[in-house]
């Protein structure tokens, strides 16, 4: 049985998690162990129990707690279901946008990069990517487009922060993911890494000495990594010259880039393809 708590001021403890804690403080780095991420909707919340994350607790505007949330409440049991009017959980930042349900939780064990690249055939890396919004659309274009894991450079935003989440729809619960650590430093050590792993690198890069992204070599690679760079300045010229590949997406109408984002996906679909 759902164990639902009245929550009617918003400065009430109970609240904390949602409102008063800072994405930093919710991390935790002193105590990894301990440190939780905020889910956002039903759709976000049900991909993570489904991976096998621990919630903490829920909040939910009261109209909501027999409809989207009454399922997932019955799943988890005791865990507290705070529930509170509109008029307060106004109060909270972006709550217009979490579609009824907030859900705090623990973060899960990051896995080794060994983990992430063990029987991969094409996975991501991303370099210094660090907006949110980013993060969480090339999170959902990987899952949805034919990618086996993504690996991070440290400086990356968190995919688990609250709007990388909600970008990616949850997807990363569903595509295996992890930071490069510190005894693999980006991108010397790190393109030494994906080299012993069995993997050519193809850095997307704005440069004339190009391979087209068609191009019949590539999709002969048995396993592809596949680098992308920072939001305006892109890849770094260091992990270019590392890569093996240099690739470039054609444009038309004097457009000289795309987002990274959407960049991303026209990658993933063409060299994704099995």
């Amino acid at each position: 049985m759902a164990n639902v708590i009245e929550i009617t001021d918003f400065t009430a403890p109970e609240l904390d998690v949602y409102a008063r804690l800072s994405e930093g403080q919710l991390l935790n780095r002193a105590e990894p162990e301990k440190g939780m991420f905020i889910a956002e909707s039903p759709r976000v919340i049900e991909r993570a129990l489904d991976a096998g994350c621990v919630p903490v607790s829920f909040l939910s505007e009261d109209r909501h707690i027999e409809k989207e949330a009454k399922e997932i409440l019955e799943r988890c049991g005791e865990i507290p279901a705070y529930v509170a009017s509109f008029d307060v959980l106004t109060q909270l930042t972006g709550y217009k946008l979490t579609r009824g349900m907030l859900c705090a939780m623990y973060r899960p064990r990051l896995r080794t990069p060994e983990e992430v690249c063990q029987g991969a055939r094409r996975i991501a890396v991303l370099e210094s990517v660090v907006n949110p919004t980013n993060v969480g659309a090339i999170f959902r274009s990987a899952a949805a487009l034919n990618m086996d894991g993504i690996l991070l450079t440290s400086d990356c935003s968190d995919p688990l922060y609250r709007r990388s989440l909600r970008v990616s729809m949850g997807t990363a619960f569903q595509i295996p993911w992890t930071y490069f650590d510190k005894q693999i430093t980006w991108p010397m050590e790190g393109q030494a890494f994906l080299k012993e792993q069995g993997f050519q690198t193809v850095a997307m890069a704005l440069r004339d000495d190009t391979v087209n992204i068609d191009d019949p070599g590539l999709h002969k690679e048995e396993k592809l990594a596949i680098v992308l760079g920072t939001e305006g300045e892109g890849l770094t010229s260091q992990t270019i010259a590392s890569c093996d590949y240099t690739v470039k997406i054609p444009m038309s109408h004097g457009v000289d880039s795309l987002n990274v984002a959407a960049a991303s996906a026209v990658a993933f679909w063409e060299l994704g393809k099995i």
